[in-house]
């Protein structure tokens, strides 16, 4: 597809309140369009960064769960001053839209579906991933007992994942992409491994941070992917430290962030770090 297709994407500026741009992007970070207001040099910078966190997210897909079905559904980030929402638009194309803080997100998330299926005279549908596809092993994850590394687990964080009904696994890491620790169960191989992927996915959101909005000391807060089996959550925890986790698709969202943000000073105050999660 060579045709420009930035007017279509008018439509999700020009109807949803708080809207503020669009882009549509290949999956090897090239622009196909871009809503008016945004600068050239802008675009390819969002359409790049962009698509290098599609491909990672894809990536974390068996730190979600074990299933068979591990298909990537979104990618949301948010800053202290506003939102970016990435979904798939057809066959190795994807739409990213950004919004201030008070957005509705319901009705964005619409008018970006909408909007795909009004691409789809362009545009084809992807196909569904296979596990390989998605980055991760077909066999099963972990389970969360038994790793036998007591120096490496965080008691704090396996005590939300046995109180919250469908939470799976979790993992602390400092901003130079090592672990510092994770639930009972993860081995250090699967938290290096996500842990580096972790850490890529924190730093195309921060080059994100322009898209959303521009706000000096702009502060990114988390990144969330969800698949069609479950989420991960990636969030900031005190300077220059992450903390990544998995849950089920049906887990009780806002109970499992609540609990996470509420342990995460602990955690960080036993194990300093330096860095910042600024945008």
């Amino acid at each position: 597809m060579t045709a420009d297709l930035s007017w279509m994407l008018e439509d999700i500026v020009h109807n949803v309140p708080r809207a503020r741009h669009a882009v549509l992007l290949s999956a090897d970070g090239l622009p196909r369009g871009a809503t008016e207001g945004l600068a050239e040099k802008d675009v390819r910078t969002i359409s790049a960064a962009m698509a290098g966190m599609q491909s990672l997210s894809r990536a974390t897909a068996h730190f979600a769960g074990p299933e068979e079905d591990r298909q990537w559904n979104q990618t949301i980030i948010e800053f202290s001053h506003g939102w970016s929402f990435l979904i798939g638009a057809g066959q190795g194309a994807y739409l990213a839209a950004a919004a201030a803080p008070d957005v509705d997100m319901q009705q964005i998330s619409f008018r970006m579906h909408r909007l795909v299926a009004r691409l789809g005279n362009n545009l084809t549908s992807p196909p569904r991933l296979s596990n390989e596809d998605a980055g991760g092993p077909r066999e099963n994850a972990p389970a969360r007992q038994g790793s036998g590394d007591t120096g490496f687990t965080l008691g704090e964080l396996d005590q939300v994942m046995s109180e919250v009904k469908g939470a799976r696994h979790a993992v602390l890491l400092g901003a130079d992409g090592l672990p510092r620790g994770a639930t009972n169960g993860m081995s250090r191989d699967l938290a290096d491994t996500i842990s580096a992927a972790m850490t890529g996915i924190h730093a195309y959101s921060r080059v994100t941070s322009q898209f959303a909005g521009v706000l000096e000391d702009a502060e990114w807060r988390q990144t969330v992917i969800e698949f069609q089996h479950g989420w991960i959550f990636l969030m900031a925890a005190g300077p220059g430290a992450f903390l990544a986790a998995a849950a089920e698709h049906d887990c009780d969202i806002e109970e499992f962030t609540t609990r996470l943000h509420e342990v995460v000073p602990k955690l960080t105050a036993a194990t300093p770090a330096k860095g910042t999660g600024h945008a």
